[in-house]
């Protein structure tokens, strides 16, 4: 526990001091597209779906977080069909058309490695339709086919290691890294987006929890806001 609890420590910090400028960025564009009361949206492929659940109607988050959740691309429908699917070509065109994302919206792509097609062509569809894109891929993978940085507006490395794993086991290697800092990266470029966005006069559509008094009246008046326009809400 101690050990996997240092390696988690040991990247965010390194992410928090190696990445400020960029995550600065992306939450420049959080910030912006607040006050153009645009969606963000957030996509990846397998594990790398777990961030927009994570941002997505939650106490504590924004109601204008907009998952991309394709069932043949998450887990629960065949855990070994999406890891071959997402190294498809002519995927993401059809996802990112379903979703209708717009030139004041902007999104996050996720993946780990930053090398199957899918995240890839995510973001070149982004590019395509004018969407300002960020994405969160590890520089361990740079030299071993990742390519996501260079198709994205915003490129932020996640830090962590070539094959994800930081304890050995054997022969082997346990407790990946990438979805701690997956959820720590995207969750700090939307609080400091919403805190730039106030600033500026905008006021960021937090939900509260449902489990204090006005949490569901609150958080009724932003569903009626966004319903029809966040896909899955």
């Amino acid at each position: 526990m101690s050990e996997y609890l240092t390696k988690i420590i040991e990247n965010l910090n390194l992410i928090e001091t190696e990445e400020q400028e960029k995550l600065e960025k992306a939450a420049e564009m959080v910030a912006s597209t607040i006050a153009n009361d645009g969606l963000i949206y957030v996509f990846g492929c397998g594990h790398s779906h777990l961030p927009g659940l994570d941002a997505f109607y939650r106490a504590g988050g924004l109601a204008n977080v907009s998952p991309m959740l394709d069932t043949d691309l998450m887990l629960h429908n065949g855990a070994a069909k999406s890891s071959r699917m997402e190294k498809m070509s002519g995927i993401a065109e059809e996802i990112f058309r379903r979703y209708v994302p717009t030139q004041r919206d902007m999104i996050f792509i996720f993946s780990a490695s930053g090398k199957n097609q899918v995240p890839i062509e995510m973001a070149d569809a982004a590019k395509t339709a004018g969407v300002p894109s960020v994405g969160v891929s590890s520089s361990a993978y740079f030299n071993h086919g990742g390519r996501l940085h260079e198709h994205v507006d915003v490129a932020i490395d996640n830090k962590v290691p070539y094959g994800d794993s930081c304890i050995e086991v054997g022969d082997a290697k346990m407790g990946g890294l990438s979805t701690a800092a997956a959820c720590f990266i995207l969750n700090t470029c939307l609080i400091n987006g919403a805190g730039l966005a106030l600033k500026r006069g905008y006021n960021p559509p937090v939900y509260i929890s449902g489990n204090v008094e006005g949490g569901r009246e609150h958080n009724v008046a932003l569903e009626n806001l966004f319903l029809g326009r966040v896909k899955h809400l």
